[in-house]
């Protein structure tokens, strides 16, 4: 084993002087008329880039696998939740030694002691019954399509029967808003920087009817899929290409799409999403944190834009700020009544349900009494049911050259790197243990969902959707039946797993851009961006980072009772926090930079760097396994 290792090192050690040397070759500024050389390199350039991050990726799992002489210990915490089977497959000893798994989230288990080397007839495959857990990269064709189906398929009748309730229609309104606004949002700005190829009305169609098939189909129908910011700025940089290309957009969009399909196709069949088994909460956290922090800045860097524009005048800015915050603030006050003592438990669980719908209507009546003739800035829904441009919905795809079309791959590898850990990390993400998920769930089928989508979208010009963190997250916390500890705190006590609120409200919105585009294009743009401040601050619930980041600044005295606050270090935690928000603080930078399309890259490299810290012993394997472990 320490061969293969020590040939993996000198490949990643030697990548470095080879892609300077490319950079250097290519750092030349950009013509607008490429020579097919330069293309070339740049081609080069960016296979190589590749190329690092798959032996990064491929070499976790090698890393996994210590040396002879040291300790073996099964990485629970790096499982899927919920906890597996007692039947999960671990790697045995040849001694045939009896050994017991690690407790999850122990911080003085004994580790397992490894024999010199584990031949690979060891390694024993999962049953039949359930390979959600699997450590294998690779599975044959379909077999984890098949044992999802056969996990999903006794509940997908009670799918719908459990969210025909109050809570379901309280949140289908509420997430109706929250889907909404995005898609108006996000289509507004693609429309703008793609000069109108693909736009608003693109964007609601797309997520209307990719909204229900999702629903209908998919392993975990409580994920929400839609645009994020990481694929708007793909587009865009594929956008930017095609005009220095002189290549029309649409056509090459389309075949970048058509490829990116075909790849994530291939991923869902052969089961490669099992490579989300080896993420943690290390990765979750600073994944999760991302979304909310870019829904927060857009809520933030749309109200101050009024201040800015003279066209609006101040009195019309300063109204948009408070209805955006009385907005934001009913929604959290009536939210935060669920640990009140305020009227009975029913009441006020039904009060917390309907929070954020109620904060909406709030934002609108307060627009309504306080108009006079002034008109704040409002949704801008086309009158007509059509393409943003007027273009045929079809894309002639046809219109590529021959070597473009081939050519298209290399910026596939890119988006099915970005779709392909959008949509599993904000899957594992949902099936966290602290939700209570008892359905199961499919990782394999919702991203073989996602290949089909991806290309119907590709074909027709409509934008790429994926599992958007912050609207999931949402999602489930409007599903999730709550309790309250003696110290007050709320806890998940069970989840209302279904099916039929993710079709109720992409119905929705596919009913309102048909029949009600007159009466949404009398919202006012405040209202959603203060549902923008409500989605990013309430996603941030649970997240253990951004709760380390405030404990820098907590008395030491109020600390937490949590262990990660309590049985670790404060140096250790902080120190902890401090790498998570550097590479939080990477992954913004790159994003909003001109290599914004290299921003996957740094996604899959999240998983290496957390096996990385832990075997160049920066932090001891006790207290990661407190602040790295899953919640139970």
């Amino acid at each position: 084993m320490i061969a293969p290792i020590r040939t993996i090192m000198v490949i990643i050690d030697l990548t470095p002087r080879k892609l300077t040397h490319i950079h250097t070759y290519t750092a030349s500024p950009m013509k607008r008329v490429f020579t097919m050389p330069a293309a070339v390199n740049g081609t080069v350039a960016l296979l190589a880039l590749l190329i690092l991050a798959a032996a990064a990726i491929t070499t976790t799992h090698a890393f996994l696998l210590p040396p002879a002489g040291r300790s073996l210990t099964v990485p629970s915490h790096a499982l899927l939740s919920p906890r597996p089977p007692a039947r999960t497959p671990i790697l045995l000893p040849t001694s045939r030694t009896n050994h017991k798994m690690r407790p999850l989230c122990s911080a003085a288990a004994a580790p397992v002691p490894a024999p010199s080397s584990i031949p690979a007839s060891t390694v024993i495959d999962h049953p039949e019954g359930d390979t959600s857990k699997s450590q294998n990269f690779f599975e044959r064709p379909f077999k984890g399509i098949m044992e999802d189906l056969r996990r999903k398929a006794p509940h997908y009748l009670s799918d719908f029967k459990d969210g025909a309730n109050l809570k379901g229609v309280a949140a289908t309104f509420f997430m109706f808003f929250a889907c909404l606004a995005p898609a108006v949002a996000f289509g507004g700005l693609m429309g703008k920087l793609t000069e109108g190829n693909i736009g608003t009305m693109e964007m609601l169609l797309a997520t209307a009817y990719n909204g229900m098939a999702y629903a209908m189909f998919a392993g975990q129908p409580l994920t929400i899929i839609g645009s994020t910011g990481p694929v708007l700025a793909f587009t865009l940089v594929l956008y930017r290409t095609a005009q220095n290309l002189a290549l029309p957009f649409l056509p090459l969009y389309s075949w970048v799409g058509i490829w990116t399909s075909l790849i994530l196709f291939l991923s869902s069949i052969t089961s490669l999403s099992n490579l989300v088994n080896y993420f943690t909460r290390f990765t979750d956290e600073i994944f999760s944190l991302l979304i909310s922090l870019i829904f927060l800045y857009e809520a933030v860097k749309d109200l101050s834009s009024f201040f800015l524009n003279p066209s609006v005048g101040f009195a019309k800015a300063l109204l948009s700020l408070v209805v955006a915050f009385t907005t934001f603030n009913t929604g959290i006050a009536l939210a935060g009544l669920r640990k009140g003592k305020l009227l009975t438990k029913p009441i006020r669980d039904t009060i917390a349900d309907f929070a954020p719908t109620i904060g909406v209507l709030a934002g609108c009546f307060l627009t309504v009494l306080a108009k006079k003739g002034e008109i704040l800035p409002t949704l801008l829904i086309p009158d007509t049911f059509t393409t943003s441009c007027g273009r045929p919905w079809l894309v002639n795809i046809w219109l590529l050259p021959v070597w473009a079309r081939w050519a298209a791959f290399v910026p596939a590898l890119m988006s099915s790197v970005l779709l392909f850990m959008d949509q599993n990390i904000t899957v594992r993400l949902v099936n966290s243990p602290a939700h209570k998920i008892k359905k199961g769930y499919g990782l394999h089928i919702d991203l073989f969902i996602v290949s089909i989508l991806t290309l119907v979208n590709s074909l027709f010009g409509l934008p790429w959707l994926v599992a958007a963190t912050v609207r999931s997250l949402n999602h489930v916390r409007a599903c999730a039946k709550y309790s309250t500890t003696e110290e007050g705190e709320v806890f998940i006590e069970s989840m209302q797993e279904n099916r039929l609120t993710g079709l109720a409200i992409h119905s929705l919105i596919g009913f309102a851009i048909l029949s009600c585009r007159p009466l949404l294009g009398q919202v006012p743009l405040a209202v959603l961006m203060g549902l923008f401040l409500y989605l990013g601050k309430s996603s941030l619930a649970g997240n253990q980072m951004w709760e380390r980041l405030k404990l820098v600044i907590t008395d030491p005295a109020q600390r937490p009772k949590a262990a990660w606050a309590q049985k670790v270090p404060y140096k250790v935690s902080t120190a902890f926090t401090a790498l998570q928000f550097a590479c939080l603080g990477g992954m913004w930078a790159l994003k909003s930079s001109s290599i914004g399309v290299l921003f996957p890259l740094l996604i899959a490299a999240l998983a290496p760097i957390r096996v990385g810290i832990e075997r160049l012993g920066w932090f001891s394997r006790k207290d990661l396994e407190v602040l790295d472990c899953e919640d139970d």
